[in-house]
This record gives C-alpha cells, sequence and structure tokens, in this order.
C-alpha cells in the first residue's frame, strides 16, 4: 500500500482527543491521512461495509465494545486491511491472543513514537499479500487458459528427460493417449499404443532423438476399441549445463479430424474432376490485382484447347482463342465485370481450337472479397454447350414461349412445393394429371362393388397399386389384400399355389397346404400378368370365377370362395386368344370392369409430383436433406420416355439420392440410356405377337442385338418388354442366346 496518497484511517476510539493525538503522531512522520472516528459497534460495522478503508486503528476497551470483538468483525468484512491496536490497556496476553486472530500489531498510547513505524510495516505486508494473492490468480488463471487451451486444440504436453527417461504428461495428452491420469507415462507406453506399421520409424525417432536434435513426426494409435487415431508430435532437445540434463520437451495433437478432413477433401476434389469432365464443365479464378487466370481445372484446360503443361496462359493468349466476332461482346462484358464488381458474369462466346473446330462456351462467375472487404479475385466456370447450342438453333424462337411456360409453372411448383407433396387421395398413387384423374375416378366407381376388375398397361405402371387402392375402399378392406405373380411361379405350381394342395398329392408335399384363395378369404386375391397362365389352371380358374367353388390338388373336397378377383397384365389378351393360348370365357369373367393405365409418357406432366414423392421417401431413408431440384435435371426427366414407366423413374430417383452429395438433387444423364423427346413405340412388341410366332421373334430380336438382353439397343428393349420377362420366355423356349453373340 503507497503512502503517496491521503491515507484512509478508520479509528475506533471513544476518545475524540485520542483519536485527534494519533493523527498528529501520524502526520509529525510524514504520513497524511484522513481519520474517521468510530465508538460503536454499529458504526464500525457500517464503515467496514462502506469500504475505501486502508488502515484500522482500534482501542482495545470501549464503553459498548470490546476490540477483539471489532478484529473479528473486521477480519470478516475486510480481511485485506490491516488492523493494529492503539491501546493504553493492551495487556501482553491480550495482545498476543489478537496477534493469533489476525491483528497486524499492537502500539500502546504511551508510546506512540512506535505508531507510524508500524504503521508503514503494516502497509507494506499488505501491499505484499494483495501482489502474492494478485500473482497466484493470475498463475491459477494462466493455467486453467493453458488447459482449456489444449483442450480446444486436442494438444497435449509433455517432457522426457533422457537420462532417467522420466515422462511427463498434461492432461490433455492423457486424454490423447486414452489413459487414465494415475496411468505413469513412459516411452514404452507411447510405442505400445502406436500403430505396428509405424512402430519401428516412432522408436527410431526416440532412439536417435538425442544426436538428430528436434522432430516432428505423425504417427497412428490404436485404441482401446480398435479405431485409428492420427497424431502429431513436435519436439525439442533442451541441453542443460551437464550433459545428463539433456532434456525433450514438446507437444503431441490429435490431427485424426485434420486427416479425414483431408482425405474428404481429396475424395471430393476427385468428385469434382469426374463430375466436371462429365458434364463438360471447367472452372476457373482470375486474380484482380495482376489481371492474370490463377487456376484452370483440367477441364477447362480440355475445353478451351491448352496445354496444362504449360500451366494457365496469359489472359490475352486465352483471348486471342475467343472468335473474332465475340471477342468485342466478352472483353466488354469481362471488363464490366471486374471493374464493378457485379454480382453476377454470365455469357456465351465461341472458341476457336488450333485444329479449327468451333465450341459455343457458357460462362458465369462471381466476385470473391478478402478478409478485409477488398475485392480480390473473381471465379467461375465455363460449360461445352456446343451440342445444345446446335440442337437449340433450329427451335429458339419456339423455345422462349414455352421456356417461360416452364419457368412460371417451374416457379409455381416451387411456391406450393409443401402442399403438393402429394396431390392425391389415393396413398401412393401420386399425380393429378387428367389421365391418371381418370382411372381414379374409375377406380372410386368400382371399389364398393364386388365385381371383378381387369388392369392392363405397361410394366412399371403402377397396376397393383390401383389393386391395393381398389380394395382399401371396398367393403373387404379389413381383410387380407393377397397378391400373386403369375409369371413368377413356374407352370407346375401355379395351381397348387392357387388353390393348395393336400399332403401327399405329388412328390414333396409333405404336408397340407391352404393356397392363395383361401388365404385371400373375405379379402381380394390380385392375379398378376394372367397372360401366363397355363391352359389347365385357366380352366380351374374359370370355375371359380364361375361357381365361386374350388378343390385343392389332390384333394376331392369342394371349398367355397368368397374371394373378389383383381387381374393384370402387360400382354395383349386378344392376341392371346386369337393364338389359342387365353381363354375367351376366362378373358371375359375377367374383363367385368376394365383399367387401363397409361403409361409415364403419357402423364408426363405427373413427373414433377413423382420425383418429389420419392426424394421426401427416400432421403428420409438415408438421413439426407433435399432441398431444391435442378432445373435442368427435372427439364431432363419431363422428356425422357421411361420405357420402365414409374419404376424406372422410381430407380433412377433411389440411386440419385443415394449417391447425391449436396442439398439439391440432380440425376446423371448417362442413367436416361432411352433418350429423350422419344415418341411411343408405334411398332410390333412381343405383347402383341402370338404365341405361336414368339421365338422366331425372339431369335430375331437377339441376332440384331447380337446376342444381349438388356441395354437401350438389347433385345428387350426391342420387343418392348423387361429384361428379365425376355429372359425367362429365353429359357422356357429353350433359346440359345449365345449363338447370336459376335465377337
Amino acid at each position: 500500500m503507497s503512502t503517496s496518497h491521503r491515507l484512509r484511517v478508520l479509528s475506533l476510539e471513544d476518545d475524540p482527543k485520542d483519536t485527534e493525538l494519533i493523527q498528529a503522531s501520524l502526520e509529525t512522520e510524514g504520513i497524511a491521512c484522513v481519520v474517521t472516528r468510530v465508538d460503536t459497534q454499529a458504526a464500525f460495522s457500517a464503515s467496514l461495509e462502506q469500504g475505501g478503508i486502508d488502515l484500522i486503528l482500534a482501542d482495545y476497551k470501549l464503553p459498548s465494545f470490546d476490540g477483539l470483538s471489532a478484529l473479528k468483525l473486521a477480519t470478516s468484512i475486510s480481511p485485506e486491511v490491516p488492523f493494529l491496536f492503539v491501546s493504553g490497556t493492551l495487556g501482553e496476553e491480550v495482545a498476543i491472543e489478537a496477534l493469533k486472530i489476525g491483528a497486524t500489531d499492537y502500539v500502546l498510547k504511551t508510546r506512540l513514537s512506535r505508531l507510524a513505524p508500524s504503521v508503514l510495516r503494516a502497509l507494506r505486508e499488505a501491499d505484499g499479500r494483495t501482489e502474492r494473492k494478485r500473482t497466484e490468480k493470475a498463475l491459477s488463471r494462466s493455467e486453467t487458459f493453458l488447459a482449456e487451451a489444449q483442450r480446444l486444440s486436442r494438444t497435449g504436453s509433455f517432457g522426457w528427460n533422457i537420462r532417467t527417461r522420466e515422462v511427463f504428461w498434461s492432461a490433455e495428452t492423457y486424454r490423447v493417449f486414452e489413459c487414465e491420469p494415475g496411468t505413469t507415462p513412459s516411452v514404452e507406453l507411447v510405442v505400445e499404443r502406436t500403430h505396428p506399421e509405424d512402430r519401428e520409424r516412432l522408436q527410431h525417432v526416440f532412439e536417435h532423438a538425442s544426436e538428430t536434435g528436434d522432430f516432428d513426426i505423425e504417427h497412428r494409435l490404436i485404441s482401446d476399441d480398435g479405431s485409428i487415431k492420427h497424431v502429431r508430435v513436435v519436439a525439442r532437445v533442451i541441453r542443460g549445463d551437464e550433459p545428463e540434463d539433456l532434456q525433450i520437451v514438446g507437444a503431441v495433437t490429435d490431427v485424426t479430424e485434420a486427416k479425414r478432413a483431408q482425405e474428404a477433401l481429396r475424395r471430393s476434389e476427385g468428385y469434382l474432376a469426374d463430375a466436371q469432365r462429365l458434364t463438360r464443365t471447367g472452372s476457373w479464378a482470375y486474380d484482380v490485382a495482376t489481371r492474370r487466370g490463377i487456376h484452370w481445372s483440367q477441364e477447362n484446360f480440355r475445353l478451351l484447347g491448352f496445354d496444362p503443361k504449360e500451366g494457365v496462359p496469359p489472359h490475352g493468349k486465352f483471348f486471342q482463342r475467343i472468335h473474332p466476332d465475340d471477342q468485342e461482346n466478352y472483353s466488354n462484358a469481362f471488363e464490366s465485370a471486374i471493374t464493378h464488381q457485379q454480382p453476377d458474369l454470365d455469357l456465351e462466346y465461341r472458341v476457336v481450337l488450333p485444329n479449327g473446330e468451333t465450341r459455343y462456351v457458357h460462362s458465369v462467375g462471381h466476385p470473391v472479397f478478402d478478409n478485409s472487404g477488398n475485392f480480390s479475385e473473381y471465379i467461375g466456370t465455363a460449360m461445352d454447350v456446343t451440342e445444345q447450342h446446335n440442337a437449340r438453333a433450329a427451335l429458339e424462337t419456339a423455345f422462349q414461349e414455352i421456356q417461360t411456360l416452364k419457368d412460371q409453372l417451374y416457379k409455381e411448383n416451387i411456391a406450393l412445393r409443401e402442399e403438393i407433396v402429394q396431390t392425391s387421395m389415393f396413398e401412393e398413387i401420386v399425380g393429378e394429371s387428367p389421365a391418371l384423374r381418370a382411372v381414379l375416378a374409375r377406380v372410386t366407381k368400382v371399389a364398393p362393388t364386388d365385381s371383378t376388375v381387369l388392369i392392363t398397361g405397361e410394366t412399371g405402371t403402377g397396376k397393383e397399386l390401383i389393386a391395393r387402392a381398389i380394395h382399401k375402399r371396398s367393403q373387404r378392406s379389413a381383410r387380407a389384400f393377397v397378391s400373386v405373380n403369375c409369371a413368377a411361379i413356374p407352370a407346375s405350381l401355379i395351381s397348387s399355389e392357387l388353390f393348395g394342395h393336400e399332403k401327399g398329392a405329388f412328390t414333396g408335399a409333405m404336408q397340407r397346404r391352404l393356397g392363395r384363395f383361401e388365404l385371400a378369404e373375405g379379402g381380394t386375391l390380385f392375379l398378376d400378368e394372367i397372360g401366363e397362365l397355363p391352359p389347365e389352371t385357366q380352366i380351374a380358374l374359370l370355375r371359380v370365377l364361375q361357381e365361386r367353388e374350388f378343390e385343392r390338388v389332390g384333394g376331392s373336397k369342394v371349398i367355397r370362395a368368397n374371394v373378389r378377383v383383381i387381374a393384370a397384365t402387360n400382354r395383349d389378351l386378344q392376341g392371346l386368344i386369337d393364338a389359342g393360348t387365353f381363354r375367351g370365357d376366362l378373358y371375359y369373367r375377367f374383363n367385368v370392369f376394365p383399367i387401363e393405365m397409361p403409361s409415364l409418357r403419357q402423364r408426363r406432366e405427373d413427373i414433377p409430383l413423382l420425383v418429389e414423392y420419392f426424394i421426401d421417401r427416400y432421403s428420409a431413408k438415408t438421413g439426407k436433406k433435399i432441398r431444391s431440384i435442378e432445373k435442368s435435371t427435372l427439364d431432363r426427366l419431363r422428356q425422357y420416355a421411361w420405357p420402365g414407366n414409374i419404376r424406372e423413374l422410381q430407380n433412377v430417383v433411389e440411386r440419385s439420392v443415394i449417391l447425391g452429395e449436396s442439398e439439391t438433387f440432380t440425376v446423371d444423364g448417362s442413367w436416361l440410356s432411352g433418350g429423350v423427346d422419344q415418341p411411343d413405340r408405334a411398332g410390333p412388341t412381343l405383347l402383341k405377337i402370338p404365341p405361336s410366332q414368339e421365338k422366331r421373334a425372339i431369335e430375331a430380336a437377339l441376332a440384331e442385338a447380337h446376342g444381349r438382353v438388356s441395354g437401350p439397343s438389347g433385345a428387350a428393349a426391342r420387343l418392348g418388354i423387361p429384361p428379365s420377362t425376355l429372359d425367362s420366355k429365353i429359357k422356357t423356349l429353350n433359346i440359345n442366346k449365345h449363338r447370336f453373340t459376335t465377337n
């Protein structure tokens, strides 16, 4: 405590003259002071609570208060303020007791010459205590900050005495090595925790540390659960006055997340390079200060016809490659974007390659600002749009009108997305096209009845969904809905599958089995692909539809059937009737209420709704968040022919969601192998060919496809049926498809 200012003294004294004498004694010794006198416990306590006191001088005896009580009160309220007794009656025993309690010193009123030195000593001791507390607090705070910094940065510290082999670890080092704080650290423990492939390298560093000096090494640790952790060890050799004082101090940092981030970055860069190559889109960066390009991606070099080995070409050299007719427009647009820091650069131009080829380029860009807010770079992309430009040239006028309507519709769809995720009241039947509305209207009318329904249409159009919708809106909805794919069951077992069999009815019939008609009792039986039913099964099925009864295979008991039948096929049943492979009377029993399912090509306006529905379903399953759909992707999906109909669309969306890395939904254009803007197939398909001519038609298609079944140019596509159906027919008709393969 410095005495350069007026000392603030609280005097506990009942005699004002004694207080004046004490103040005069201090000022005589050069200690300027302001003395406040109190003589009651209440006044003394109030002064302490108010604060602003540098020194307490107290008499031992007062009429209503004693010095020891005052001392105890002062040490509880203001323990940092020196407390001196100034009394004429203080005995030695009492003085000793006062010092034990916390008094700084005592002075007899008969010897006030000792007062000034005692006060100065007390103030110095108070300053010392205050400084020590400040230092201890600062040290504690520094240690806390250091520990917290190590925890946040995942960096622990260590020390190693090479002579004694003693090792010191900080708390964070224990956490990095996943050891209990009480564990004795050692070099051997570190090596034991190290990945076997890194141990030899690490041991070599430790063994030669005293010779090589400072070292910086990364290695792997194996955690207790078997996971791998990457750490970086940086150390410095400290040499003392004696050779044996050699020590190593350093830090160990958990860099696992950084390693993972680096790996993810490399992977992302690889994906980006592939994406740029597939989309023919290059990226570039332009330094505003130097007026030079500072980055071109590999695809940008390929697009603009420059050699990557020569580095990014000067801007002037690149400018000379632009078509002469486009140079002025490009120069004006680019200079304006740089000069005015335009948020968007969007222009098309032509480049003429050294071989004379002309490419159309669409380039977009935007400015980048540094941490100080200064305009530093302009970055962007360049896309090869030659094919698009050539295809657009003949239709540009009409396209502008259509594009305006499409853009308006796209914006409306974005705004109403939450309301139209599923516009249909028929569960998973999504859409609002006139073709689908007509089907759903027929479903609404026939569902409450018990009439047999025949659903026809191409594969993948959702015939089973319509059957389920009819069942759910019927009076049988509380009972079972049983589905049978007639094409997936061998002809020898179809009767047993539908009607059941008795024990011993045929080889392998070890016990009685209920058929699908019995399982669907009171409910609905859905027969898919009825065009594949063998003749004998058609007869038994006709009996069920006419008389509502049947017998199990190998049995004689007549079983009543209270089942509603819904049938479906993608075959031309009338053609099968003409060929004699399908019974006409059975057809008319099925065809009580026909429903023709439109192909996806006939309801293209439903594609956006279906895409959103499938995105929501598969993003929820994969835990991804997809917030928008790339407009070009949606346009491509609308234009695609969809030979596999909704099932193909569903597969494309699911695959895209699984592979997608961003919140914007895109589809790889190479997956849409059937092409875009294709008219509906009008030529003959296998579904319209009589069974007697099927083998010849399949062999002809295999010959044209060189033995290939699937794919856009495969035999299945030529015949207009799914590849799985064609494989089944090849096996049934005993066709050797390999003899059509060409080398």
